[in-house]
C-alpha cells in the first residue's frame, strides 16, 4: 500500500486487494459479514493505524458502513481504536494475535451456541417423554444428538481454557514451511 502522507488516500496494489478479499471470503464463510474480514485484513496489512476515511477510500465502502464495521470489529476486540497526541480523528489498528481472536470467537459464539443447543435437546427430550408415545428409536437418536452436542460444547470449552493447548508452534512451523516455499518460488 502506498501512502504519501498521513490522511492521504490509500491505493491498494492488486496483490493487496486479492489478500484483503481472500480474508473477507473466509470470514463470510464463517458466518460474519464479508467486509468485516476485509477491513480487518486491510488494517492487519498496514503497519500504521488507519483512519475510518482511509479505510473507506481503500475499500470503497460508505461512511456509515465503515463506522458500523469498525464498531463490530471493536466489539469482537479484533480492532483497537487509537489517537495520536494532537490528532482529532481516531485511527484503528488490527489485533495481530490470531489465537487470541479465535479464542474470543469461540467464547462468544460457538460455546454459547452449543450450550443453547444442549438446552434445546433437553427441552425436546422432556416434551417427548411428557407425550409418552414417542418411539424408542427416536428417543435414542435424540439422546445421541444430545451427547454429541454436549461433547462439542466440552471440546470448545477445552479449546478456550486449556493453557497447554498452544498452537503457536504449529503456526510457526506452518509459517516457516510457507516462507521456505515462497523463497523457492521466488528463486526458481
Amino acid at each position: 500500500m502506498r501512502q504519501a502522507n498521513k490522511g492521504a488516500r490509500i491505493c491498494l496494489e492488486e496483490w493487496e486487494g486479492i489478500a484483503v478479499d481472500a480474508v473477507g471470503d473466509v470470514i463470510e464463510f464463517w458466518g460474519f459479514k464479508r467486509n468485516l474480514g476485509r477491513v480487518w485484513a486491510l488494517l492487519y496489512l498496514y503497519s500504521q493505524p488507519l483512519s475510518a476515511a482511509e479505510v473507506r477510500g481503500a475499500l470503497g465502502l460508505s461512511k456509515g458502513g465503515v463506522s458500523m464495521l469498525l464498531g463490530d470489529l471493536e466489539h469482537w476486540k479484533v480492532v483497537v481504536r487509537v489517537r495520536d497526541k494532537g490528532e482529532i480523528a481516531w485511527r484503528y489498528r488490527a489485533e495481530t494475535d490470531v489465537l487470541k481472536m479465535a479464542r474470543r470467537v469461540l467464547e462468544e459464539r460457538e460455546y454459547i451456541l452449543m450450550k443453547r443447543v444442549c438446552s434445546d435437546f433437553e427441552q425436546a427430550k422432556s416434551l417427548a417423554l411428557a407425550l409418552g408415545d414417542a418411539p424408542k428409536e427416536k428417543l435414542e437418536r435424540l439422546a445421541n444428538m444430545a451427547v454429541l452436542a454436549e461433547r462439542t460444547a466440552k471440546l470448545v470449552q477445552l479449546l478456550m481454557k486449556t493453557p497447554q493447548l498452544d498452537l503457536r508452534s504449529v503456526f510457526k512451523a506452518l509459517a516457516s514451511k510457507v516462507a521456505a516455499k515462497g523463497r523457492s518460488l521466488m528463486t526458481g
